[in-house]
């Protein structure tokens, strides 16, 4: 249960981060800075939205070896019941978020108890079948709205003192929230609990062998990501003030799938670099229409064929580093 790149792993920063990871780190922490003066806030709060769905994503598949076709399920069903729980019980912004959290977590636990004996495309299947059922239940649910959805989802405040009515100070606390996700992802990995997961990831029968439980460390990865898509799905549901089928469709879980593969699969950085390629190909190429999918589809195939490990695993493989 080493390191993949052991060296890179050495000389840890006060972040926990390894050399080359701090340097992307404060990289990112500065275009968190420096981009709302730039480019459109909401915008931005979508792409990191959409970052720590993947990073959630990329916790089941680049680090436990779990290929899942639905996380939309997490993702729409936190972004529905902090709506709901915001709009209609009068929850604050805290709690509303806490509870779209604890139904990712819920909903996580269910899918996991069924599928995580299952592998490979079974266990994606079975995850595929699972979220089209939520889909189904949501589009007949009067809860939510039907095809309106929940709308109107107030943002109210932070602790009662920063009102996030206001762009900025929302913006602010999303990309805080976002590098305290970068950082937390990188804990967990990188914890005796996360190297178990890579040992499972490479060879399950023999991490069974040394007398680890790889079912209850795969429903515990599954959960955990399960919790964090929920997370991000509530906060894209305040920062929009809304909640509709589109967030519980296929079409979420597949962005989850480019967006990893596109930045690279196990990498701490890959989800940001894969969400701000994809979603400003989305945002960028909208006025074309149909032209968008299509142009996924060339961008996937592209990196499916040139850059099999995504675009930071090249770049990890051939400066053999770790990002």
């Amino acid at each position: 249960m080493t390191p993949s790149h052991p060296m890179a792993e050495t000389a840890l920063h006060p972040l926990g981060f390894s050399r080359a990871r701090f340097i992307l780190f404060v990289v990112t922490a500065l275009a968190v800075v420096i981009a709302p003066f730039v480019l459109y806030p909401i915008f931005l709060m979508k792409i990191y939205c959409f970052i720590i769905f993947a990073v959630a994503y990329n916790l089941l598949l680049g680090y436990t070896g779990l290929m899942s076709f639905g996380h939309a399920a997490f993702w729409g069903m936190g972004a529905y019941l902090t709506a709901y729980s915001a709009a209609n019980w009068g929850f604050g912004f805290e709690a509303a978020l806490l509870t779209g959290t604890v139904t990712g977590a819920a909903l996580g636990l269910i899918f996991g108890l069924v599928a995580i004996r299952r592998t490979g495309l079974y266990f994606a299947m079975i995850t595929l079948a699972l979220a089209q059922m939520v889909y189904f239940i949501c589009l007949q649910s009067p809860f939510t709205g039907g095809e309106d959805g929940v709308q109107g989802v107030p943002r109210g405040s932070l602790l009662g003192l920063v009102d996030l009515n206001n762009d900025w100070n929302l913006y602010w606390l999303v990309g805080t929230i976002l590098l305290g996700t970068i950082i937390l992802s990188n804990r967990v990995v990188h914890s005796p609990f996360g190297q178990v997961l890579r040992a499972i990831r490479n060879n399950p029968a023999r991490a069974k062998s040394l007398g680890y439980n790889v079912d209850r460390y795969k429903l515990c990865a599954f959960v955990m990501s399960a919790a964090l898509a929920g997370f991000a799905g509530g906060l894209k549901a305040i920062i929009f003030q809304i909640a509709t089928l589109t967030d519980v469709s296929t079409v979420a879980s597949t962005e989850a799938v480019l967006i990893t593969l596109v930045g690279g699969i196990g990498t701490i950085f890959g989800p940001a670099v894969g969400s701000i390629i994809v979603l400003s190909l989305e945002h960028y190429l909208a006025p074309f229409g149909p032209w968008v999918m299509f142009t996924q589809g060339v961008v996937f195939v592209f990196f499916v064929l040139v850059f099999r490990k995504g675009l930071l695993g090249e770049f990890q493989s051939y400066f053999k580093t770790s990002l």
